[in-house]
């Protein structure tokens, strides 16, 4: 792509508040009332976020991640998934940037080109931070009972760490 890439963002927002202007449209007014409730969003998900940030730092920190890693690893061995990738596959679910940062070390511990290495790339792309989206979501439009939720999206993250070693076998 050439450097005309770079403007078609600010020329397509351009053109689109050229077209709500040419509209009669208060651009400026909904945007205003838009960002208002926005940060009123932002508010009410900040007890949430603090609580869930303070879960994965106490996990971290306490050993807890990897008291449970060991403790998971026989079995996740018995699926193919390699024992450096269960503290990602432990993690993911909770905090997207923690997982990133393990997903990091083991990239320059073991190599991307590795089986551990495919394997955890493959968790890293194939699983969400279930318990972040369901804090977000659900808090901020104060929903109770997702409990179903919460075991659906943990059943879709385990069908990826189960299926993740499988693949890698098959595709190299």
């Amino acid at each position: 792509m050439g450097d005309w890439a770079s403007f078609l963002v600010p020329v397509f927002l351009g053109l689109l508040v050229l077209a709500a202007v040419c509209r009669h449209v208060p651009v400026f007014e909904l945007f205003s009332e838009g960002a208002k409730e926005g940060l009123h969003a932002c508010v009410s998900l900040l007890p949430v976020l603090t609580g869930l940030l303070l879960a994965i730092s106490m996990l971290q920190a306490s050993g807890a991640l990897e008291l449970a890693a060991s403790w998971v690893q026989p079995f996740a061995s018995l699926v193919g998934l390699p024992a450096e990738t269960v503290p990602l596959a432990l993690l993911k679910p909770v905090s997207g940037s923690g997982s990133t940062a393990l997903l990091a070390q083991l990239l320059e511990s073991e190599g991307p080109d590795s089986f551990s290495g495919r394997v955890a790339s493959v968790l890293a792309g194939s699983t969400e931070t279930a318990f972040y989206c369901i804090a977000v979501y659900f808090g901020a439009v104060r929903e109770k009972g997702n409990a179903g939720i919460l075991l659906a999206a943990l059943a879709g993250h385990l069908v990826s760490c189960l299926c993740a070693g499988l693949v890698i076998r098959l595709f190299f």
